[in-house]
């Protein structure tokens, strides 16, 4: 009797699990089965068999000797002694790496935001320690044994193109955060259409921006950034477009599709990304004075501090206090045009009277000496050393590209023409 509800209890297990397995898809499918009108069920032979069925034996408990990758980002001030115990290495290993003196293989003097990537085992013995000391050298602590030995090597990167696009919702340094763009690939991509578009009052909602630039990786991790090769921006449905081309004497810079240059002889502003406080007028009223007078300039205010930029290439005329101006930079461009730029908290090193600038180099920082209330950039724009407004004048262009240089340049630009295609028509917010 034991014997037969034994059975029974095993036959009725059977059946569950037949019902529970049957109701599963099979390798990803599912199957319908069924039965035909009128067939005969009753004349089946139906067979008992009984299986012994084995538990499985428990799983072991992990003796702790496995081993993880762990990765720290150096900060200012770390030593490796400090990195390997956020890594968990153990006081007793942390020596025996000391004791093999890193400080004579570049291990000694850290440089803050790279990384080191530690293999560690649950008990807190380091077996391999990877540091990029640069570039192009790669430092590796290897455990033999109960030593450790560290070796330097030169290593080549590999470079890769990647592709991203965004849309503009509220800032463009936001949008281009959003579609994991490189800060340094946004700035040189606003630097490059900063002729074309302000991005102190142009940028508009919905405005969308691709980007194709390089990257270069070791063993599938980004070490740099490199060249942005190609962009574009639309702006409230105008499209630019920009394409890198170095010629055969080395000579680099932006060019339209068309061969156009994108380099302007003036940049739109002297500071990358601000606001402007105060705009050009024949009459406004002065929170100093306190009195209504002529504004012949354009007011950026920007926090303290906050790099100013040649707009284009000039001998400086001037670099000292004038009155209401402050600390105040005269530059003297292609005649007839001239720059000034007020109430610096500073000037830059080497800006003085008859000093040589290019374009975007850097002259001073903003401050509020002179006649100001907070601290802001007071820019004026001079033609015959008359101020003009350089908002709602047409700055003169650079030079297009050399006609002998259009067909290189046509083939270069070719692929990266394509891969803007490919970002604007089907909508990509990234490849790598």
């Amino acid at each position: 009797m034991q014997q037969f509800s034994l059975a029974a209890n095993i036959i009725r297990r059977h059946k569950r699990w037949f019902i529970a397995l049957s109701s599963l898809p099979l390798f990803g499918m599912v199957a319908a089965f069924g039965t035909a009108p009128d067939t005969l069920t009753t004349d089946l032979v139906q067979e008992v068999t009984v299986d012994s069925l084995e538990l499985p034996a428990p799983m072991a408990t992990d003796s702790g000797n496995f081993d993880f990758w762990r990765e720290e980002r150096i900060r200012s001030g770390d030593t490796l002694q400090s990195i390997l115990r956020r890594m968990d290495v153990s006081d007793e290993e942390i020596q025996k790496v000391l004791a093999s003196d890193p400080g004579a293989h570049g291990l000694g003097k850290l440089a803050a935001r790279r990384t080191l990537l530690g293999r560690v085992t649950a008990q807190g013995r380091l077996l391999s320690l990877r540091y990029l000391a640069s570039d192009t050298e790669l430092i590796s602590v290897e455990r033999i044994q109960e030593q450790f030995r560290i070796t330097q090597k030169a290593i080549a990167l590999e470079p890769q193109v990647i592709m991203r696009s965004g849309t503009i919702r509220h800032s463009l340094f936001g949008a281009t955060d959003g579609a994991n763009v490189p800060d340094s690939i946004a700035s040189e991509m606003a630097e490059v259409f900063s002729g074309e578009i302000d991005f102190h009052r142009d940028l508009r909602k919905d405005d969308r921006f691709s980007v194709v630039y390089e990257a270069f990786f070791h063993e599938g991790r980004l070490v740099k950034t490199g060249q942005l090769l190609a962009a574009e921006f639309i702006n409230n449905g105008t499209i630019l477009r920009a394409l890198h081309f170095v010629d055969s004497q080395g000579n680099s810079g932006y060019f339209t599709p068309e061969g156009k240059s994108l380099k302007r002889a003036f940049l739109k502003s002297p500071l990358p990304f601000t606001r402007i406080t105060s705009g050009f007028s024949n009459a406004r009223y002065h929170p100093v004075l306190k009195e209504w007078r002529a504004h012949r300039g354009i007011d950026y205010g920007a926090p303290t501090g906050t790099p100013v930029r040649a707009v284009a290439d000039a001998t400086v005329t001037f670099a000292g206090w004038q009155r209401g101006y402050g600390n105040l930079v005269v530059l003297n461009h292609q005649k007839p045009y001239s720059t000034a730029y007020g109430h610096l908290s500073r000037f830059a090193k080497g800006i003085k009277r008859g000093s040589r600038v290019r374009q975007g180099d850097l002259i001073g920082y903003v401050g509020k000496t002179g006649l100001a209330t907070g601290p802001h950039l007071h820019y004026e724009f001079r033609v015959n050393n008359v101020q003009k407004n350089p908002l709602a004048m047409k700055l003169p262009s650079a030079f297009p590209l050399d006609n002998r240089l259009k067909s290189q340049f046509a083939a270069k630009s070719a692929p990266h023409l394509n891969k803007l295609d490919l970002l604007r028509h089907h909508n990509v917010a990234g490849l790598d």
